[in-house]
């Protein structure tokens, strides 16, 4: 059997996701003067990062853990960066991650797929042939400038994250990497069209991490009212894509706010958080 062809992707940002259980019996063991500078140290390293736009921090609701962050960065050095400057930090001494996320920023082109290779071949050139590469990276190049702020985003300024993983099935009698690019394409172009009527609502990032971590995607979702996340995915369960060939890993839900405000946050206390004004 041929294989379906392999849909291009567009990829920019670097995501991590870390999520961090405080062991409470050994902070609370510490005096108050030590919590405080432990904690103060911690909000001078963080606060640069969350300044660029590229870090957040979320309180996490569950028992998966109590501290969510969250990194966009230009490339895995930079990611390895900030991993390396945190661990420095007293406050990690107090943490034990119970979960972490590695991936991209990843933007599917199934349609410009069926596009490229139509066009290209309607020019008489052989697949993978030098020509036919050079046809596709001209075309990737102008999807890469016109994709940009999509493939480099800030975190963005919203209230509630909503994370997980995610997997298309591989089973034995219905397997998503077997289908034809048109069925896959046709399937995503549905799917997407759900998430287009929230876009209101919700702003969603989809990060691509097979090569990376367990899981093939890594689904981000960022609002100011939660209830959204419950109304879009119920709906997306019933999509064929998702009722098909949709495998979902846990999810993981935070309320976002300053790094300012860990010392109420490791005091015990819900931290409140205020968006940044519409510029």
């Amino acid at each position: 059997m041929q294989m379906p062809p392999v849909p291009y992707t567009l990829d920019g940002a670097a995501v991590l996701h870390q999520m961090l259980r405080l062991q409470w019996d050994r902070w609370h063991a510490l005096p108050a003067d030590a919590q405080q500078a432990i904690a103060s140290e911690a909000i001078a390293a963080l606060q640069p990062l969350e300044e660029t736009g590229k870090t957040a921090l979320f309180s996490l609701l569950g028992h998966r853990g109590d501290l969510m962050l969250v990194h966009f960065r230009d490339s895995f050095d930079a990611i390895g960066e900030v991993e390396a400057q945190l661990n420095g930090l007293r406050f990690r001494d107090f943490f034990e991650v119970s979960y972490s996320y590695l991936s991209v920023v990843e933007l599917g082109l199934y349609a410009s797929t069926s596009k490229i290779h139509h066009d290209l071949s309607e020019k008489g050139l052989a697949p993978h042939s030098d020509e036919w590469n050079a046809g596709v990276e001209e075309v990737m190049a102008r999807q890469r400038q016109a994709m940009a702020p999509r493939l480099w985003p800030d975190v963005p300024p919203h209230r509630y994250c909503c994370f997980y993983p995610m997997d298309r099935l591989r089973g034995e009698e219905k397997n998503w990497y077997m289908l034809p690019l048109a069925d896959r394409q046709r399937m995503m172009h549905d799917h997407g069209m759900i998430g287009r009527r929230y876009s209101g609502e919700v702003k969603q990032i989809i990060s691509g991490s097979i090569g990376f971590d367990n899981w093939e995607w890594g689904v981000d979702l960022f609002a100011d009212d939660p209830m959204v996340f419950k109304r879009l995915i119920y709906e997306m369960r019933f999509d064929e894509v998702s009722a098909m060939y949709g495998l979902f890993g846990d999810f993981y839900v935070g309320l976002r706010f300053a790094a300012d405000s860990l010392a109420d946050f490791l005091g015990g206390k819900s931290p409140a958080w205020q968006a940044p004004a519409a510029s």
